[in-house]
């Protein structure tokens, strides 16, 4: 980072957090671009004198490190290193009177929803044309698509409500819209990330409406691939499950966190369910959906869970046998029901209990792996790496799931899917030869 002379301004966005925050960053830097402003996102070369830096505020650790990057850029400004330091996403939704006093070298916070008042701070005006356009920050063959804003559900853990607002779905025309620009531009796979997907719909058009968004989706010429994150149990529409089993082009692919397998701990997270019913719902799709791959997250140490809670846990994930799982560690978030229980599970205890959880995963892991051995699969190509071609199955989502190491002597083109057969296996990797 220079010393800045009397040229035009550079934007640096810098982005932390989940993909829902990726996105947010790609429609700035579209907008910042469309304004002709020359905008990168983590830039590692130095010479942006504006940074805008998009926090996450979900646990602790990534709240930390937004503070820590928000510090280092200040530090920097400081040092006359960047001229302008501006500050937006969940974090600074959630803390900013706080932070704006520990922090005022920052020169202006913005919330979850200030894209047009941010906009208008970096000299640049809201296009409503550039509404389903997007740079991509991730390789242009793969892109998350964000049906819809905020979330209404009440679980005692959870702070996103209070960051990202209540549940707005986006109009399915919109989506559509997008889908087709990028496809264009040689997207091939959209990734349906939402923090409630299940609820889509709802306020838009007054009934649960996901499985007719995924239908004009599938319909998009160009997208191979389909894949449905963060659907929410309690309400899950089953018509979903017959639009995934009878279009090829969207995978047999859910993630479902469900975020615990005892009853009791689920109603003290007033998840509006139980075990027994999550149980069947498991059991309900894969009968519609034969072969689907279920991912879940799920979080150790919550208050009030026991040792008997949690071997509950343990015999649910052993009987479910997901495909894929995480688990967290609880944090206790202010301003959240559980905040108002006492935190009385140590912290050795649940790091403890995670490490168990994902030691049983990692076994059951290893020996669905196993299964897929001698199997044929279409691979899409990720990336290489020191000289080595990784993919994905339609199995697996980029970055959280498992990936393919592809033997072959030819070039593969990132984007392109190949036919590959399984050699061997380990717990959460895959080798094959491509045909």
């Amino acid at each position: 980072m220079k010393t800045k002379g009397t040229r035009k301004n550079i934007v640096n966005i810098v982005t932390l957090g989940c993909s829902k925050n990726q996105v947010d960053s790609e429609v700035l830097l579209t907008q910042l671009r469309g304004n002709q402003i020359n905008a990168t996102h983590e830039a590692n070369n130095d010479d942006a004198n504006i940074v805008v830096i998009n926090t996450c505020g979900f646990i602790d650790n990534a709240k930390q490190e937004s503070i820590d990057t928000i510090i280092r850029y200040a530090d920097a400004k400081s040092e006359g290193l960047v001229e302008k330091v501006y500050v937006t996403g969940c974090l600074s939704q959630r803390y900013k009177d706080d932070l704006e006093k520990e922090i005022p070298n920052v020169d202006a916070w913005f919330g979850t929803r200030d894209l047009s008042r941010l906009l208008k701070q970096l000299n640049a005006n809201y296009k409503h044309e550039l509404v389903g356009e997007r740079i991509l920050t991730n390789p242009g063959h793969y892109a998350y698509l964000k049906i819809s804003e905020g979330c209404d559900r009440p679980c005692s853990f959870c702070a996103i409500p209070l960051m990202r607002g209540h549940h707005t779905s986006r109009p399915i025309e919109e989506l559509v819209t997008e889908a087709k620009n990028l496809a264009k531009n040689g997207t091939k796979e959209l990734l349906l990330i939402a923090q409630d997907s299940t609820y889509y719909g709802l306020d838009l058009y007054k009934k649960r409406n996901l499985a007719e968004l995924l239908k004009k989706l599938s319909d998009v010429e160009g997208i191979e691939w389909i894949r449905l994150h963060y659907a929410f149990p309690t309400g899950f529409p089953l018509d979903v499950l017959d639009v995934m089993a009878e279009r090829p082009n969207i995978c047999k692919y859910l993630d479902i966190p469900l975020q615990h397998g005892s009853t009791d701990m689920l109603q003290v997270m007033k998840r509006g369910t139980t075990r027994e019913k999550t149980e069947a719902l498991l059991q309900t799709i894969r009968t519609k959906v034969p072969n689907i791959a279920l991912r879940t997250t799920l979080i150790a140490g919550h208050p009030g869970e026991t040792q008997k809670h949690f071997d509950e846990m343990m015999a649910f994930v052993e009987r479910a046998r997901f495909d894929r799982l995480g688990v967290f560690t609880y944090s206790h978030e202010e301003n959240t029901h559980s905040f108002s229980l006492k935190d009385d599970v140590p912290e050795k205890t649940k790091q403890k209990r995670v490490e168990q959880l994902m030691d049983l995963q990692q076994q059951i892991s290893f020996e669905l792996n196993q299964a897929k051995v001698g199997k044929t699969f279409k691979v899409l190509v990720d990336r290489k790496e020191e000289g080595t071609f990784i993919g994905r199955t339609e199995f697996d989502s980029p970055e959280v799931d498992n990936e393919v190491v592809l033997n072959t002597s030819d070039y593969l083109r990132l984007g392109d899917f190949v036919t590959a057969k399984v050699t061997r296996a380990s717990e959460f990797d895959l080798y094959a030869d491509v045909l």
